[in-house]
């Protein structure tokens, strides 16, 4: 009897819709344009700087290439807390400290360790604010909850309204996911909203999960991390990286702080998935902390001149607008106008401009009559890419 491969996968992964974004990527690579400008992924285009990788280099031959400590590198550890209390302010335990292969595991790390998976017909749920960072939705799935999307607006700044926030919550709620600056919209949350969020999760006593990503790219006003909040510290995981604010993707290290309990039960799971994040990595993230000071501000300071070089050729481009970039890396471009779906002008740009951007579903249903633009290359390419785009019909040309 010949086996059929499908029945031996769970349920749940039988009949999967295809990732749009793992699509639109795709379609970079199956396009064949040698001039293709893409807008696409949001990875850095700089090379990690050579003096993290000779650090990490010297490190790894200094014999740095066992497991570490499952919560992490003891040096890596410690160089964590020195640094959120001399740029936060923030009092850390080890404890409340595990280092991870990227912030995404972490994140999941962090599901899996709050979302209870045993009651399938009362599944817990985490409230998403949309547009969102596309691996939310699986990162809870898997973990065995049901996100919530709440959207938001851009006649709101796309800023999570708190009454709304109250009204998506009920007895099921466990969670809320905060991020900010937020991908793929680009808007910081203010404080303002930030404070009514931290009121209404101590009300009804929710977890946040606090994707912070982006501290180094927070260009509308100064990063507070939610953690600092009254009252917040104690019902806060944090979800840090190095990939973004040190253009260090590859290395695939990132960490979380929160409630020791939390993080205790995280490191539990994650010896049964990779029990430490690879040492050599660990290293190269203590360098890049040792040096944050000269390293992020250059990295900072070049993307926001991207962000506003990729704003002010937007704002000359018929049937588009964004809002003013405050944060992040990416440009969250209205292209309703064009009467099109995202997925068609996604299309009629990459086949009639050779530009390629992300279409606004892959971040949620609410995206769409968006496209995400990742300002991940140079400014003459920018300029150049919105050249081509207004030579098409349905952008003025």
């Amino acid at each position: 009897m010949t086996a059929d491969p499908i029945r031996f996968l769970a349920p749940r992964y039988r009949e999967r819709p295809p990732s749009i974004l793992g699509c639109a990527i795709d379609a970079a690579y199956t396009a064949g344009y040698d001039d293709l400008i893409n807008f696409s992924i949001g990875d850095p285009d700089l090379t990690t700087d050579p003096r993290i990788t000779e650090a990490a280099m010297a490190d790894a031959l200094a014999g740095h290439t066992h497991y570490t400590a499952a919560l992490g590198d003891p040096e890596l550890l410690e160089a964590i807390v020195d640094a959120q209390r001399e740029d936060y302010g923030v009092h850390l335990d080890t404890g409340e400290l595990m280092v991870a292969a990227s912030a995404c595991h972490a994140m999941a790390l962090a599901c899996m360790a709050v979302l209870d998976p045993d009651r399938p017909d009362e599944r817990d749920e985490v409230i998403v604010p949309e547009p969102y960072f596309n691996c939310y939705d699986g990162q809870i799935e898997q973990a065995g909850g049901r996100p919530v999307h709440l959207p938001t607006r851009e006649e709101d700044g796309f800023q999570l309204l708190p009454a709304e926030l109250e009204a998506a919550i009920t007895p099921r709620t466990r969670a809320i996911i905060l991020n900010t600056p937020t991908n793929p919209s680009g808007v910081c949350w203010g404080r303002q909203a930030q404070t009514a969020i931290a009121r209404i999760a101590k009300r009804h006593d929710l977890l946040v999960l606090a994707d912070d990503i982006y501290t180094a790219f927070s260009y509308a006003e100064p990063f507070t991390p939610f953690m600092t909040l009254p009252g917040m510290a104690e019902r806060t995981v944090t979800i840090r990286s190095f990939s973004k604010n040190f253009a260090m993707t590859g290395w695939r290290i990132g960490y979380a702080m929160g409630p020791a309990p939390i993080i205790d039960a995280m490191a539990g799971i994650n010896e049964n998935i990779v029990y430490s994040a690879p040492a050599p990595s660990q290293r190269a993230a203590l360098a890049a902390l040792r040096l944050r000071h000269d390293l992020i501000p250059p990295i900072r300071d070049l993307y926001h001149s991207r962000l506003t070089a990729a704003y002010q050729e937007i704002c000359q481009t018929p049937h588009m607008h964004t809002l003013e970039p405050g944060g992040t890396i990416y440009l969250w471009v209205n292209i309703a106008e064009t009467g099109m779906t995202s997925a068609q002008v996604m299309d009629a740009m990459l086949s009639q401009a050779h530009v390629l951007a992300i279409p606004g579903p892959a971040f949620g249903a609410s995206g769409e009559g968006y496209l995400r633009f990742a300002a991940t290359l140079d400014e003459g390419s920018i300029h150049e890419a919105f050249v081509r785009i207004r030579r098409m019909e349905i952008f003025g040309g």
